[in-house]
């Protein structure tokens, strides 16, 4: 087995640990419907403060939890004790991630922005679902637009500095379909109202299969 790599990123620990406590009811809804008739043993990629953990079903028997920022995690384990689901939360990255057992789903929110090599690390996913397991994610993606130059210039300048390796003008959907996904329902939602000056306002939330 490896040794975990430790991400120490206080920085942007605190920013997430605050945005993360102020999260709007739209986003919150999504989360919760991300999650919506999940079963078995779920694997939850870059789970950061354990935003999720509250809002699984009774009906999933296991979540591992991957967050790899020390200072995140630390946040994770408290959110874990409290979760009505038996949840584990491991310091490993997601490429360092491997398991004998295989998952029933794997969730990514927020997560897939910030990861070097997204198809590479969704095809890591991929080897460790059972056939017929789902991929149920949450992330924003690029949008068309104002807002494509809007993103193109916070990609290319502070934005990933600041926020954890965060890109904003990403082709999500299409990175899940090369590393061998089926995408079955889709959706894209706007968090923020259209007109906010951010680049991370409009979102695609969807499930994928593992055929």
């Amino acid at each position: 087995m490896s040794t975990p790599t430790i991400v120490d990123n206080p920085f942007f620990a605190r920013v997430w640990k605050t945005l993360s406590s102020y999260e709007p009811d739209a986003l919150r809804r999504l989360r919760a419907e991300n999650l919506s008739g999940l079963t078995g043993r779920v694997l939850e990629v870059g789970a950061g403060t354990g935003t999720n953990f509250a809002l699984y079903p009774d009906t999933v028997a296991e979540v591992v939890a991957i967050e790899p920022e020390r200072h995140l995690a630390e946040v994770a384990q408290q959110a874990a004790a409290a979760a009505s689901v038996p949840v584990t939360v491991t310091g490993e990255t997601a490429e360092q991630f491997a398991s004998s057992e295989p998952f029933d789903a794997v969730v990514c929110s927020l997560v897939l922005c910030s990861i070097e090599e997204p198809v590479s690390v969704l095809r890591q996913l991929f080897s460790v679902l059972r056939p017929g397991g789902e991929l149920r994610y949450l992330e924003h993606v690029a949008s068309s637009g104002y807002k494509d130059r809007l993103q193109r210039v916070a990609d290319a300048t502070v934005w990933p500095r600041l926020l954890g390796n965060c890109h904003t003008h990403r082709d999500t959907e299409h990175a899940i379909v090369e590393a061998g996904f089926v995408i079955d329902g889709a959706r894209r939602e706007w968090v923020l109202p259209s007109w906010v000056p951010l680049p991370v306002s409009e979102w695609a939330i969807g499930r994928a299969v593992r055929p």
